[in-house]
């Protein structure tokens, strides 16, 4: 089964400014969301693997949207996250099995390698409700200036029977880190902690 997909939407968010003080180069975050029919809405569906096909269509998607609204290659992100936000007639199972199974392995060749777990979250909701997209760093989990996040919000979704599927990716950490822990430089990425 392929997404029926109703819309598409992009943004780049770039900080130039921090707290008075200059970023250069400015850090960059982007997020695709594609609004999606819900093939299960209203009712209650044993086997979920319909949308988990649908996850590893919209990883790649979404994926390639972002690193191409960055112009980046894949291997200059430096982290990504998911979200999804289901419609009144869906449950967060559904949610759960368009993000979790399969949407994982083709964000990673979006981005290129992606050791670590990327960050996620789900929630029911309604047509302009803000959903977060949480961020972490994508080959090494320690990676503390990466831990951030970006919203999404769309006036007309989800409806009740759609689900809202998002995908963000940097090519930075936050503006002015400083909290220690491991640096983006030094991550080895092998166990997708360090």
């Amino acid at each position: 089964m392929s997404a029926k997909i109703r819309k598409i939407a992009v943004n780049v968010e770039e900080t130039h400014i921090e707290i008075g003080r200059e970023i250069s180069p400015p850090t960059r975050k982007a997020v695709a969301v594609a609004v999606i029919e819900n093939p299960f809405a209203g009712g209650y569906q044993e086997d979920l693997s319909a949308l988990m096909d649908i996850g590893a269509e919209l990883g790649t998607l979404l994926g390639d949207k972002c690193v191409q609204a960055l112009g980046i290659t894949p291997a200059q992100a430096e982290s990504y996250g998911k979200s999804a936000m289901v419609g009144e007639n869906g449950e967060l199972e559904h949610a759960a099995a368009i993000l979790h199974p399969k949407l994982g392995a083709p964000l990673r060749k979006a981005v290129e390698k992606g050791a670590a777990l990327v960050a996620s979250s789900k929630k029911m909701g309604s047509p302009g409700q803000v959903l977060d997209v949480p961020l972490g760093h994508k080959d090494a989990a320690y990676v503390r200036s990466h831990f951030d996040g970006i919203e999404v919000c769309l006036n007309d979704a989800p409806r009740a029977n759609e689900i809202m599927v998002a995908v963000a990716v940097t090519d930075s950490g936050r503006p002015l880190p400083r909290v220690g822990g491991l640096t983006h430089e030094d991550a080895e990425g092998k166990d997708g902690l360090r």
